[in-house]
C-alpha cells in the first residue's frame, strides 16, 4: 500500500523527493546545501538557464509598469514580439498562448478554420505520427495518439489519423477528401529524441503542395535554439503553414505561441479564438528579451559547439560502457541517451551522482541543458554521468 503524501496536490505527476530551494544557471539548491547539475530544464523550458539576471531584471522592469491587461486593447510588448517571430520565420501572424497545448490547439483550430473559409468545411481530419507527444487537452491527445493518454477520458476529438513515421506509402494512403493537413515535430522529444530525416521533410512539403494541404509543425520542444537553430525547421530547409512554440521561449515564464502565414491565419477572424492571459505583458516582455538573445547568429553557433562538446562526451561515455549506453541520438543541445538498462534506473543514478534528466518513449534519457550552458559545465555533465554509470555496473555485478 502506498504511502499518504503530506500535500494536498494531484498525484498525476510521478514526483521524485527533492525540492529545491534556489536556482542559479545550470544549477539547482536543495535546502540541505546539495546542488544538482540540471540537465532537464524543466523539460527543455529554462532556455537561458535559472534565475538569469537579464531576464529577472526585463521581469521586475516589466512588473512595475503593467502585469495584464485583457487582448481586448492593443498590447505593445505582444506586437513587438510578434513583429520580431515573423521577421525571423516564414510566419506573417502570431497569436500568444501560455502553454504548447494551448499553442498547438490554436495551430489545429486555424488549419480547420481555413478550409472552412474556403468553402471547404469537410476538410478538417489532421494526419500525423506514431511517436509524437502534442499535449494534454482533448484535442492534443488525440493528435498525439498514444493510448496511455486517453484511456479514461471519455470519447477520443475525432479527426486525427496517425501513420508511422518515416512511411511515405502510409502517408500518402490516409491522405483522403476531408484531410486538411500534417501535423509533425521536426524532432520527437517525449518519443525518444527521434529527428525527422530532411528527406521526410520535404517529403511531407511536397505532399502537402501537390494535394492543397497544410503542413504543421509542433517546434514546442524543438524550437527556441535547441537544435542549434532557432527553428528546427531551418535544417531541412521545409517552410511550414503553421507553426507552434512554447517551452524555451518564455525561459521558465508560461508563453506560448502559434504563428501562421497571411494566407491561413486570414480565417482567424475576431471571435474564432480567445485566450485571457496570452500574451500579457509580462509575458511577450520576458519573452521578447529570450528571443533577442537567442536569436543571434553567435549564440546559436555556440549552442552547435556545446551540441558537438556535449555528444563527442557521450560518445566517450558509450565507448567505456559499451553494455550500458546503447545509442546517442539528437541534434545541439537536444540529446538522448538510450540506455539497456530501464531509463528510469538510468535516470535515478544520475541524480545520485547529481545531474538531473528526464526520461522520454524507446526508453531514452533525454539531456536538455540550459543553452547558455559552459564548457566547464558540460565537463561536469561528464564526470556525473560517468559517476553514474559506474554505479549502474557495480549493481550489475552485484545483481
Amino acid at each position: 500500500m502506498s504511502a499518504v503524501p503530506d500535500h494536498h496536490m494531484m498525484l498525476t505527476p510521478a514526483r521524485a523527493d527533492l525540492t529545491f530551494e534556489r536556482g542559479e544557471g545550470a544549477w539547482l539548491y536543495e535546502k540541505d546545501g546539495r546542488r544538482f547539475l540540471d540537465f532537464g530544464s524543466g523539460v527543455a523550458v529554462n532556455s537561458l538557464g535559472h534565475a538569469n539576471p537579464v531576464l529577472a531584471d526585463v521581469l521586475s522592469a516589466q512588473a512595475q509598469k503593467l502585469w495584464h491587461v485583457s487582448n481586448i486593447y492593443r498590447i505593445a510588448e505582444g506586437e513587438a514580439l510578434a513583429d520580431r517571430l515573423c521577421a525571423l520565420s516564414f510566419a506573417d501572424r502570431v497569436f500568444f498562448t501560455n502553454s504548447g497545448a494551448e499553442a498547438l490547439e490554436c495551430a489545429i483550430k486555424t488549419a480547420r478554420r481555413h478550409f472552412f473559409a474556403k468553402g471547404q468545411p469537410d476538410r478538417y481530419r489532421i494526419i500525423t505520427f506514431a511517436g509524437a507527444f502534442h499535449g494534454r487537452t482533448m484535442a492534443t491527445i488525440a493528435a498525439t495518439g498514444n493510448p496511455a493518454y486517453i484511456e479514461g477520458f471519455g470519447p477520443k476529438v475525432e479527426g486525427f489519423d496517425q501513420v508511422p513515421l518515416h512511411d511515405r506509402a502510409a502517408v500518402e494512403a490516409a491522405i483522403g477528401p476531408e484531410t486538411a493537413a500534417i501535423l509533425i515535430e521536426p524532432v520527437q522529444g517525449e518519443g525518444g529524441i527521434r529527428p525527422v530525416s530532411t528527406e521526410f521533410m520535404r517529403f511531407l512539403r511536397e505532399i502537402c503542395d501537390k494535394h492543397d494541404l497544410l503542413l504543421i509543425l509542433d517546434e514546442v520542444q524543438s524550437g527556441i535554439g535547441r537544435t542549434g537553430k532557432l527553428f528546427a525547421y531551418e535544417w531541412s530547409g521545409v517552410r511550414p503553414d503553421i507553426m507552434a512554440l512554447a517551452k524555451g521561449i518564455g525561459g521558465g515564464f508560461p508563453v506560448g505561441a502559434c504563428l501562421a502565414t497571411e494566407e491561413v491565419a486570414s480565417a482567424m477572424v475576431p471571435g474564432t479564438h480567445g485566450s485571457t492571459y496570452g500574451g500579457n505583458p509580462l509575458a511577450t516582455a520576458v519573452a521578447g528579451k529570450v528571443i533577442e538573445i537567442v536569436s543571434h547568429p553567435e549564440f546559436l553557433e555556440n549552442v552547435r559547439a556545446l551540441g558537438r562538446d556535449l555528444n563527442q562526451r557521450l560518445a566517450q561515455l558509450k565507448a567505456e560502457f559499451p553494455d550500458l549506453i546503447e545509442e546517442i541520438r539528437g541534434e545541439g543541445l537536444f540529446l538522448g541517451i538510450r540506455p539497456s538498462v530501464p531509463a528510469g534506473d538510468f535516470i535515478a543514478a544520475g541524480r545520485e551522482a547529481g545531474i538531473l534528466t528526464i526520461g522520454a518513449g524507446e526508453n531514452v534519457v533525454r539531456l536538455l541543458p540550459p543553452l547558455n550552458i559552459g564548457e566547464e559545465e558540460i565537463r561536469e555533465a561528464y564526470t556525473r554521468l560517468h559517476a553514474a554509470c559506474m554505479a549502474l555496473k557495480s549493481r550489475q555485478r552485484q545483481g
